[in-house]
């Protein structure tokens, strides 16, 4: 099995030039042949490239060292030498590359989804035929190649979705995206399931609407308690959170405030998107009547419910979350205008 990779560092190199070549004409009856030699071929460069089908990184941490081919060296008859192939990384939507030094940002690929030319490869160098002048008609002099460029770089991932779904541990977010989708997540009635973020795919009429389902938050997570920290970065590019709260706990009235708080601690920017609050659990006995608690004390935030194993409120719940979703679709039409 595949381990969940989010971060890595990697080294990168381009291709260094091709060597000029010194080489005269020897043809038969040209007793005083000038100069043939050619010119060196380039170095190939460091190519980033965004694949759809890739969700980890976890290609990255098998091969972490990347070279593009050198130039050939030039030859006789004036024979330019052959570029160097340019060496292809591929990467999944959502990640950026950044100085593994410095940490400054190199190209967030959430933003530019094109290829990107990280490192060009060297020039190749110039062979003797370049150098032939009226008081020279025999050069012997021709350049090496320039060198290549290196780096070292950290690759971070962060899962582009539209929705992310946000609770404690066996709050229900997995069911409720096997539930939408074919992900297929792991479940099970212990907490800590889901040990990395699950992405799926609902469709309602012809949109389509990534959903995220994040490990479970603790109290105490944005201290660096239990999973769900590590990956709260994930949830920093969707369009909306949706909060799941079990209504069959204890600490149902105040599951919201709590994971709230822990959202804030991480970053203020998480508590300002558009939210959606679930209360999930509704085929459990005595939980209709925690829902309406639920919703007179947060009588100002949109509220649903629903029952992942009796369906209720599921198809509701859709159709709000493509509503929702419609705001990233916006947003990303208003990047491009700009």
């Amino acid at each position: 099995m595949t381990k969940f990779a989010d971060e890595v560092l990697i080294e990168v190199a381009s291709g260094s030039g091709g060597n000029g070549c010194v080489a005269f004409r020897r043809e038969k009856y040209v007793p005083r042949g000038g100069p043939s030699g050619g010119d060196g071929g380039r170095g190939g460069g460091v190519v980033f490239v965004v694949r759809r089908n890739l969700r980890t990184l976890a290609h990255l941490r098998y091969k972490q060292s990347f070279k593009a081919e050198n130039g050939h060296d030039g030859e006789g008859s004036a024979r330019y030498g052959r570029n160097g192939a340019d060496i292809i990384i591929p990467l999944p939507p959502g990640s950026m590359i950044r100085d593994a030094d410095t940490g400054t940002l190199v190209r967030d690929f959430g933003k530019h989804g094109e290829d990107f030319v990280f490192l060009k490869g060297g020039n190749g160098g110039w062979g003797n035929i370049h150098f032939k002048s009226s008081v020279n008609q025999a050069p012997r002099k021709a350049l090496p190649g320039k060198s290549g460029a290196a780096a070292r770089l950290r690759v971070e991932l962060q899962l582009i979705a539209d929705i992310g779904f946000v609770g404690f541990p066996n709050a229900g977010k997995s069911s409720l995206l096997d539930r939408y989708t074919n992900a297929r997540p792991k479940i099970a009635p212990y907490p800590f399931t889901t040990k990395i973020p699950n992405l799926g795919i609902l469709t309602i009429d012809d949109q389509d609407i990534i959903l995220a389902d994040i490990p479970g938050l603790i109290e105490g997570a944005s201290s660096g308690q239990g999973l769900g920290i590590r990956f709260l970065k994930h949830i920093s590019r969707t369009a909306a959170l949706a909060f799941l709260i079990d209504l069959s706990e204890d600490n149902y009235l105040d599951a919201f405030d709590v994971l709230y708080k822990e959202l804030a601690a991480f970053s203020d920017e998480l508590v300002h998107k558009p939210r959606l609050l679930i209360g999930a659990k509704l085929d459990l006995e005595g939980t209709t009547e925690c829902f309406e608690r639920f919703k007179a004390k947060y009588i100002t935030e949109e509220t649903l419910g629903i029952s992942v194993f009796s369906g209720e409120g599921i198809v509701e719940l859709g159709e709000r979350l493509a509503r929702l979703a419609e705001s990233r679709h916006d947003e990303v039409v208003e990047e491009m205008e700009t």
